[in-house]
């Protein structure tokens, strides 16, 4: 490989490598109004004057509406950040086709410039023959010929030159226009490139914002009242679990997985137990669509890397037909992913804070079922 070549395509991976790596940008962001605290009775409440009522206190009631209002409020900063986190994770993996393909044309460029070289070598080679030979093409020397046998030779020899000039011309500028096409095509994936940089970057800004702003409102919380948040999310979970039990849709869902859903539900439970991160893809962390691709690639099947890309382009199957390994879309904008794994039950990295577990698979609303090996 000569040094040019070494050259462009070192260029090529380090622009690559330049552009697909982002900073982590330092934003500072105003803190949500706090959560209202639950107030506790006092041990030795105090002796009230006389003539005036003692304050009551809020009732369990009153405290949870305003836990709930907190949940309603955590829920909405979380789905928005899984929105974002979908968006970032697509900006990655088409980031990392558009890289692969700049640094293919780069080789076929490369190769394109060696083989333009050798092509104009040999047509100067030509040109300098015809020079010695004092400048006359072929059919001039052969009709100054005196001898047939020698005009018959050369007659052949012309035609042959004739046809392989022809070609040459025809390769050095189908060779030309090549090279001018890749040009066009590595400037075209790189303007992808930058649009997908700064969409990435804004996802990110984004997902870092919704997360932060979550955090702080759990932080504001008194340790009584995150126990009791928490309670109230397992109730939620468990009612909407209920109802969709109460369907009789497990009477209906019968279907045994196939080898490799088996083998993707054994990836994924036993992922049970890591944390949440988002644009994880594992070993160590995952998010919701980062567990069921890697799952689902450790089981021989490669899948989109995101929720709503698994969503538009897997198969779909009717809720009451799914098996294990199936992928349960969640919300109206499949904004989240889990995995079915049987008895009315899913895996799942549910969102920040928490790790991948097992759930109820009706414990969010389901958008429908696909089936990465129909």
């Amino acid at each position: 490989m000569g040094t040019g070549k070494r050259g462009l395509l070192a260029a090529a991976v380090a622009v690559v490598c330049a552009v697909t790596v982002l900073g982590a940008p330092g934003v500072a962001f105003a803190s949500p109004r706090p959560a209202p605290a639950i107030p506790t009775t006092p041990t030795t409440p105090s002796t009230p004057t006389a003539g005036a009522r003692a304050p009551a206190l809020p009732s369990t009631a009153t405290a949870d509406k305003n836990l709930e209002a907190v949940r309603a409020k955590l829920e909405a900063l979380y789905h928005d950040a899984a929105v974002a986190t979908d968006a970032y994770n697509a900006a990655e993996e088409a980031a990392q086709k558009q890289s692969a393909e700049i640094v293919e044309l780069a080789k076929k460029i490369v190769a394109g410039q060696e083989k333009l070289a050798e092509l104009k070598d040999r047509a100067g080679a030509a040109a300098r023959a015809q020079y010695r030979t004092g400048g006359l093409p072929d059919e001039a020397r052969l009709m100054l010929s005196d001898d047939p046998s020698e005009f018959l030779d050369g007659a052949g020899r012309a035609r042959q030159g004739q046809r392989a000039t022809k070609g040459l011309i025809s390769q050095l500028t189908r060779t030309q226009q090549d090279l001018e096409q890749y040009s066009k095509d590595a400037s075209a994936q790189w303007a992808k490139l930058e649009t997908g940089r700064k969409t990435k970057a804004a996802a990110q800004k984004k997902i870092e914002k919704q997360i932060s702003e979550a955090e702080k409102l759990e932080s504001r919380l008194e340790k009584k009242e995150k126990a009791r948040l928490e309670e109230l999310e397992r109730q939620a979970a468990q009612t909407a679990q209920t109802a969709w039990l109460d369907t009789g849709i497990l009477h209906e869902i019968d279907s045994s997985a196939s080898a490799q859903g088996k083998a993707a539900v054994q990836f994924a439970t036993a992922q049970i137990g890591k944390p949440y991160v988002w644009g994880a893809e594992g070993p160590d962390s995952f998010d919701c669509s980062g567990l069921t691709s890697e799952a689902w690639k450790s089981a021989g099947r490669a899948i989109p890397r995101t929720s709503q890309e698994q969503w538009k382009q897997l198969p779909h199957v009717p809720v009451e037909e799914m098996r294990p390994g199936d992928l349960i879309i969640y919300f109206g904008d499949a904004s989240h992913v889990a995995m079915y794994v049987g008895d009315g039950s899913i895996v799942h990295a549910p969102r920040p804070g928490r790790t991948v577990t097992l759930a109820g698979a009706g414990s969010m609303p389901i958008l429908g079922v696909v089936r990465p090996d129909a």
